[in-house]
């Protein structure tokens, strides 16, 4: 009986879904380093060893070493402390934006899409219009019209990814709202909204989860090269783009301060970028058919 209802055949989705993810090893590896970035940026006053923002010229430009493992910038601050530190602004620019963008975005594509007529026309020539100006390019124009702040510059960025969101959930809706069962839905008398809470989001949502995971390791980046623009977070407080930004200066000189925060911004994107390749992989309804 257990061998029975542990065969696939009688397993969830869901569960089918994770155990293809698992079975991903290069998924694996970046969930591993997207928990482990998570982590530091939580743990971050716990873990550091040294203040941030704390200036000392008794150790300007030190090399790594045993005290500073990162070693130390033009100001004296340790880099690895602020590498830690800077996690924080880069994932929560990178999380709270694609958020926004989602809550934003889900909404008015399935509108579009299950509407129609001048409603779809309107949102879709809004959304064609905000996608005709390359994502970073959008971005570092609306923080610089908001004001160079960290807050600013998520909401830049959240609304630049806008549009992403409202082209998925659009196309897919447009897809969904020709099913079988979403007819069902209407011939029992739900209304349009309802059906498409109910029948429509829950089917697009592994598209949705997918093109979220991507869009943050596009957001890490645009929080990156706002900050070291000036436009992002500002100092003293660290950011990985500010930090490079304070780093070209001393490229010869000290250049542990641009590899560091240089290798962070790679490593939690690449880890982004493999976690939703994963994903894409897991929740395609094609791998139930293999």
């Amino acid at each position: 009986m257990s061998a029975t209802l542990a065969s696939p055949r009688f397993q969830s989705p869901g569960w089918r879904a994770a155990r293809r993810f698992a079975r991903h090893r290069l998924a694996m590896a970046g969930l591993l380093v997207v928990v482990a970035f998570v982590l530091a940026a939580l743990l971050a006053p716990w873990i550091a060893p040294y203040d941030p923002i704390a200036t000392s010229w008794t150790r300007i430009r030190k090399p790594p070493s045993e005290l500073y493992w990162f070693g130390t910038d033009e100001n004296g601050r340790d880099v690895f402390s602020r590498v830690l530190w800077g996690a924080r602004a880069s994932l929560m620019a990178g999380v709270i934006s694609v958020l926004a963008a989602c809550c934003f975005g889900v909404p008015f594509g399935l509108l579009a899409g299950m509407a129609g007529g001048w409603v779809d026309a309107v949102v879709s020539r809004i959304a064609d219009a905000m996608l005709s100006v390359p994502f970073l390019i959008l971005a570092i124009a609306l923080a610089a019209f908001l004001g160079p702040a960290l807050q600013n510059a998520m909401l830049a960025i959240a609304i630049s990814a806008t549009p992403i969101f409202v082209r998925l959930a659009r196309g897919m809706a447009l897809e969904a709202k020709t099913a079988e069962w979403v007819d069902a839905s209407r011939a029992i008398g739900n209304a349009p909204a309802v059906t498409a809470v109910r029948h429509v989001l829950p089917n697009i949502l592994p598209a949705l989860l997918v093109q979220a995971t991507l869009a943050i390791a596009e957001a890490i980046i645009a929080e990156a090269s706002l900050s070291f623009l000036g436009l992002g977070q500002q100092p003293p407080d660290p950011s990985w783009g500010s930090m490079l930004n304070g780093a070209q200066r001393f490229l010869t000189q000290a250049p542990w301060m641009s590899i560091y925060p240089g290798m962070a911004i790679f490593l939690v994107v690449l880890a982004f970028n493999l976690v939703g390749d994963g994903l894409r992989d897991a929740l395609d309804p094609r791998a139930e058919m293999r």
